[in-house]
């Protein structure tokens, strides 16, 4: 089956076909580090991560170059430095390693590339000089705009008329402005703000030609993807397609196909800091595992708005614990048996298509859920039937897929053994060392006493051929 992705400039579901299958481009916009990332804005970072993974996939891993952006130079970058007495590097530089840690541990891949507003300012000026000579700019009292009346299909990814747009860039209202929704290119820095010199004097750039620039910079234009959450159709990427296009490239094609993932909803509104209704991922981390986290937000199909609470992150866990068990009791019976040879079972087979069926129809991630359920069932249906050779099969597809969405990387009993502190983990291991003294003597009340304690410390101990093992109990 070929990938098919939704793409939002036609708005239809289309096969996908990058321009180069050795040279597979995908730009996402990335975060603005002055502060710690809430939930929300991780949604788009799992879910281009799994497009990554699929891409690569494909066309191999050296063949996808997949670029995330940082804006380490913003208003709120500005601020914070100003209020802790820092340069702006100090902001960035401590909100980028939280971030790219937070990311790391929800199982996202490190992009291929991840380049920072402050180091790509030459080639934003050179596109701002560029727009300027193509008359698709003009500079204005220290200012440079983009005349939005020199791109003809401005508007034409969103769909808005230009009254609209007007109204919901929320444009500032400028005498030096040929049209109302002529954006900034360029802007003059406020007193004690970091400034660059440019052609048209001290300033800094605006939002839009940020990502711009460092696509082009980065991976050249014309792209095969580009993503970002549905927030940033308009006016961000709307903008971005209009400087791409007009900048010294009139007509040719800025991003063969638009992505765009859901918003992450807290309550009834869009989870936002302005807001205040913000979960952040960092404080998350602390109380549940990264693939939990991650699950819960593949959840639903990505370009759905999806509904965040702790029943949500409750079901994810629950989910995995579901696939953990399989592998961990599928591990504690081949422990006992011959090592399995290179046969496939034909029905695990079968299911772990199913799940690569399921992702490369626009990332259908419930449905690649499922197929990896009743992947799991047939390998503890083969534990079952005591049958090794389709157990090995099995577990291995299993992790297999698992690894594809970015699941399943932990030990078994490792992950079951994560909701105890180093305290009680020591206290099981006497016990249990306890308890195989007390069984190797044939003291069965002794070991029987034993195994009644664990169990009131919430502990389920599983004997088998390469000993015991333990972890805590599923909560009913």
């Amino acid at each position: 089956m070929s990938l098919k992705l939704y793409d939002t400039m036609t708005r239809a579901k289309r096969d996908f076909a990058p321009a180069d299958p050795k040279r597979v481009t995908m730009y996402v916009c990335g975060p603005t580090v002055y502060n710690f990332a809430h939930i929300g804005n991780f949604r788009p970072v799992v879910v281009f991560d799994l497009l990554f993974r699929v891409l690569r996939d494909i066309y191999g891993e050296e063949a996808v170059l997949y670029a995330a952006n940082v804006t380490d130079v913003d208003d709120k970058i500005n601020r914070k430095a100003a209020e802790e007495g820092v340069p702006i590097s100090v902001i960035t530089d401590r909100y980028l390693d939280a971030y790219n840690a937070d990311a790391a541990s929800l199982g996202a891949l490190r992009p291929t590339f991840q380049p920072r507003v402050t180091e790509t300012m030459d080639a934003i000026i050179a596109m701002i000089g560029d727009l300027v000579e193509q008359k698709a700019a003009y500079a204005a009292e220290g200012h440079v705009l983009f005349d939005t009346q020199a791109f003809g299909d401005y508007g034409k990814l969103s769909g808005r008329p230009m009254d609209e747009m007007i109204a919901g860039a929320r444009v500032d209202v400028a005498p030096y402005k040929r049209h109302p929704a002529d954006f900034v290119l360029w802007k003059p820095s406020k007193e004690n703000e970091p400034e660059w010199p440019s052609p048209w004097g001290p300033g800094r750039p605006g939002w839009h030609i940020e990502c711009t620039a460092m696509i082009e910079q980065a991976l050249g234009l014309p792209i095969d993807i580009h993503g970002g959450g549905i927030d940033l159709v308009f006016p961000h990427h709307e903008n971005e397609l209009a400087q791409g296009v007009c900048s010294g490239h009139g007509g040719r094609e800025y991003a063969k196909v638009w992505m765009h993932n859901g918003f992450l909803n807290m309550g009834e509104e869009k989870m936002s800091k302005s807001v205040g209704n913000v979960a952040l991922a960092h404080d998350l981390l602390k109380l549940y595992p990264g693939e939990a986290i991650r699950w819960a937000l593949l959840s639903g199909h990505y370009r759905q708005p999806l509904e965040w609470n702790d029943s949500l992150i409750e079901q994810a866990k629950s989910a995995l614990d579901r696939l953990y068990r399989v592998l961990d009791d599928a591990g504690r019976f081949l422990a006992g048996e011959p090592a399995a040879d290179g046969w496939q079972d034909a029905a695990a087979a079968a299911e772990h298509a199913a799940v690569r069926h399921a992702l490369h129809d626009d990332l259908n991630t419930p449905s690649a859920f499922a197929a990896l359920f009743q992947l799991a069932d047939k390998v503890r249906a083969a534990v079952m039937a005591k049958d090794a050779r389709a157990v090995a099969s099995g577990r291995g597809l299993l992790v297999e897929a698992g690894a594809l969405m970015g699941f399943l990387a932990a030990d078994p009993q490792s992950w079951f053994q994560s909701g105890a502190d180093d305290a009680l983990k020591s206290k099981v291991e006497a016990l249990l060392a306890d308890r195989q003294a007390a069984r190797a003597a044939k003291n069965w009340p002794e070991a029987d006493r034993i195994r009644g304690e664990l169990a009131a410390l919430n502990v389920e101990v599983m004997d088998g051929p390469a000993g015991a093992t333990w972890r805590i109990k599923e909560q009913a």
